[in-house]
């Protein structure tokens, strides 16, 4: 780059500066949205299943019965919501979704226990929310199988049989997010996903807005070449978008307690690379439509849908059905998402992330030469 087009990119950038400062809606958006939708998403988003609320019919009444509900309770997968006398009542409660789980346990179920015959107890699942209930599941199964071996242990204490111990004995040991804590994967991934959308957004109204004002013809008029012009209208938003990147670094850390494990350097040398792309494509958006509306429309569309749904995000890749998995490839927030959980969570670097990284930089350059060649086509 010489000197002259290098004066011209940057007053092109301060143009568009200026721009930015004089309509505080548009530097509103581009700071205070992302700090706003990663509070509400951070706070309001999460996978854990905790405190699952119980509904309990004990037709028992005995102490091996109490117990038995104590080992739901006393977990901190299950609340115990109410006390029941009959179906009517866990119906209603599951209908209203005041309980989530109901556990009827029978009449004479400590006397079936002791003459060592099998008690059937009933558990009843809300099914409309089937993650929760798929997960609340396993919760239970787990809680009855550990009340179940600790019952035929202490019958063989009490008979002076001898000390049995199960052959199979498992002691889960989890890696890089040991508290199992859904915050710690939802926040790296989305920041990507606010990123994507953001930078996308920010960009394609802005050579939307010469067309829409009739200064246009001004620009092509001047010896601005098209790379020029796209460059220096990328560059106060690229900063606006690294400024959001650290802000949204410093809440992670402070807000959501989100350890940051890698190196901090590289989050912000991937975030600069995908952020050049996001803002090429809201560019070559803005230089498609020409309309504001049009540009604004299809920005959400290209971007937020995609990057939330598909970019691995919320919903594992490997889950979905194969003609999807193959769509996710071209959904640059899969690769961003990627390499910020494996920064975060995991400390690696670019000897593990290097694809990942290479494919954003592919994305980048092709969008960037896109954006250029579109808009030549509109200076001819």
């Amino acid at each position: 780059m010489n000197l002259l087009s290098l004066r011209r990119t940057l007053a092109m950038a301060r143009k568009e500066t200026l721009h930015i400062i004089r309509d505080p809606r548009s530097l509103g958006m581009a700071i205070a949205m992302p700090m706003l939708l990663l509070l509400l998403f951070g706070y309001a988003l999460t996978l854990d299943v905790d405190r699952v609320p119980m509904i309990v019919w004990d037709q028992d009444q005995t102490q091996l019965s109490r117990d038995f509900i104590s080992r739901f309770t006393g977990s901190r997968y299950f609340a115990l919501h109410s006390g029941a006398s009959n179906y009517s009542q866990i119906e209603r409660a599951i209908d209203s979704r005041e309980a989530l789980v109901a556990l009827i346990i029978p009449t004479n179920f400590a006397g079936r226990i002791a003459t060592h015959r099998e008690v059937p107890v009933q558990m009843i699942f809300d099914g409309s929310d089937s993650t929760t209930a798929t997960i609340a599941i396993g919760y239970a199964e787990a809680v009855t199988q550990t009340f179940s071996q600790d019952v035929v242990l202490s019958r063989l204490k009490r008979a002076g049989g001898p000390s049995f111990s199960p052959p199979l004995e498992v002691r889960p040991r989890v890696w890089f997010n040991e508290d199992m804590s859904s915050r710690n994967y939802i926040v790296p991934g989305l920041i990507a996903v606010i990123m994507m959308v953001i930078a996308a957004l920010l960009t394609s109204l802005t050579v939307a807005r010469e067309w829409e004002r009739g200064t246009m013809e001004q620009l092509i008029s001047t010896p601005v070449k098209g790379w020029e012009l796209i460059v220096g209208k990328l560059l106060p938003y690229f900063a606006i978008g690294m400024l959001d990147v650290s802000l949204a670094m410093v809440m992670g850390e402070l807000l959501f307690q989100v350890p940051l494990r890698g190196s901090a350097a590289l989050v912000f040398a991937m975030a600069a690379i995908f952020l050049a792309g996001a803002l090429s494509m809201g560019i070559l958006i803005s230089i498609v439509t020409k309309n504001q509306l049009v540009a604004n429309q299809l920005a959400v569309i290209t971007t937020f849908v995609p990057s939330f749904l598909l970019s691995g995000f919320m919903y594992a890749i490997t889950n979905m059905p194969v003609a999807i998995q193959a769509i996710t490839y071209v959904i640059p927030a899969r690769y961003f998402v990627a390499i910020l959980k494996g920064i975060y969570l995991k400390g690696v670097g670019l000897e593990i992330l290097g694809l990942e990284a290479g494919l954003l930089t592919v994305f980048g350059i092709i969008m960037g030469l896109v954006a250029n060649r579109k808009f030549k086509k509109k200076l001819t």
